[in-house]
């Protein structure tokens, strides 16, 4: 089994260089807010040099004219949409053209929401991520891996499956061996501060995925 890689929250163009040297797949900027929050110049400037790793935008709720935008501008290969994650949003963002869209799904103990089913027909790739007090993810907190793969097991999937929330170096593959992702995605898991991306932790996560 391939895992992928994505490193998100990505602020500086020296975090994305190193994130392509390790032979990353995916590298993410967030425009959703937070203290990893970008514009859209600064994500073009940080993206510039990333190479065959693909692009990732991390969208709350924009409206379609806004996100077309960001998505051609940047430009961008992958619309994750985190505030409005609904079957709605993800083919309103397919109807403006957007190529590539994740949706993130909100892992409450271990269980998922009801229209699960439903997005996993819908979008490219599904993330699964801890639910925050906001009811969103991004909170770098782990969550029942487990339960969520017996969760999964009852869900007919078309997409790809994303692991994301609290991960980091040392339980990654712990989260690889419970649930089979395609892809893995981390953040603050790999960062000496927020938004500051580690090298050594970087490169450590990245052993980690190809062990396990």
């Amino acid at each position: 089994m391939h895992v992928r890689i994505k490193f998100c929250g990505l602020t500086r163009a020296d975090d994305v260089e190193a994130a392509v040297a390790l032979g990353c797949d995916y590298v993410g900027v967030i425009f959703a807010g937070g203290p990893r929050n970008r514009t859209l110049g600064e994500a073009a400037s940080i993206l510039r040099h990333s190479g065959s790793a693909r692009r990732v935008g991390v969208f709350g709720a924009p409206h379609a004219t806004e996100l077309n935008h960001y998505v051609t501008s940047v430009p961008l290969s992958v619309a994750q949409l985190h505030g409005d994650s609904s079957p709605k949003a993800v083919m309103a963002a397919r109807a403006i053209g957007v190529t590539e869209v994740w949706s993130v799904l909100a892992v409450v103990d271990g269980s998922l929401r009801g229209d699960a089913h439903e997005l996993f027909q819908c979008a490219d790739a599904v993330v699964l991520d801890t639910k925050g007090a906001n009811g969103l993810g991004g909170t770098g907190r782990s969550f029942d891996w487990a339960a969520a793969a017996a969760a999964l097991a009852s869900v007919p999937r078309q997409a790809r499956l994303v692991v994301a929330g609290g991960l980091t170096p040392d339980n990654v593959a712990q989260a690889i061996a419970h649930l089979k992702p395609d892809v893995v995605d981390v953040s603050s898991g790999v960062e000496s501060a927020p938004g500051v991306k580690d090298p050594i932790l970087m490169s450590r996560f990245v052993e980690a995925v190809r062990s396990a």
